[in-house]
């Protein structure tokens, strides 16, 4: 008898179950939220260094910046108090300082905001010092332009105009308008 009666209890156990779980998955599922953004805020570093390497192995351009931070929805990376070297066709180096930048994915250039300096050697010419609000620098082509004014001494001597398109692979130096300065030989 005893078997019996917890053979049917079992049975109406199981019943019961299958009843209370057939009710929930009918039931709406509960609501899980996932922040989006979560799996798409990218990366980011502070006191970073990124090097890019030409097929020889020796660095084509060093940038260092306080902090670098991917918008991968926005498609860029931002920097912050960004140090670019790098050196032209000739082997002389270059270094570019700002207050901010910013790298498109996938693109070859930096855009540099606030407080921009580049130095450097220019063969037969002697060093060049440009400073500016903003600059872009091609990182393949090895051109640095500007349509910001821009203030430059070159080989001790100052100039200013608005704009600028430094070639350094060429060695050429094309200031763009307002020009003013003065070279005596």
């Amino acid at each position: 008898m005893i078997y019996r009666l917890f053979a049917v209890l079992t049975i109406v156990a199981v019943i019961v179950g299958s009843l209370l779980l057939s009710q929930q998955q009918g039931a709406a599922p509960a609501s899980t939220r996932v922040r989006e953004s979560a799996f798409n805020e990218g990366y980011s570093a502070s006191n970073a260094k990124l090097v890019e390497t030409g097929v020889d192995g020796r660095p084509l351009y060093t940038l260092d910046a306080a902090t670098i931070r991917q918008l991968p929805n926005e498609g860029q990376v931002q920097l912050t108090r960004v140090q670019m070297s790098f050196r032209d066709t000739d082997g002389n180096p270059w270094t570019v300082t700002a207050d901010r930048g910013a790298l498109e994915q996938g693109a070859q250039q930096v855009q540099l905001s606030g407080n921009v300096h580049v130095s450097g050697t220019l063969p037969a010419s002697g060093t060049a010092q440009i400073s500016t609000g903003t600059l872009s620098v091609d990182l393949r082509g090895d051109i640095v332009s500007t349509k910001e004014p821009v203030q430059m001494i070159w080989s001790g001597r100052p100039l200013s105009s608005v704009g600028l398109i430094a070639n350094l692979k060429d060695h050429r130096v094309q200031l763009e308008s307002a020009v003013h300065g003065t070279f005596s030989q």
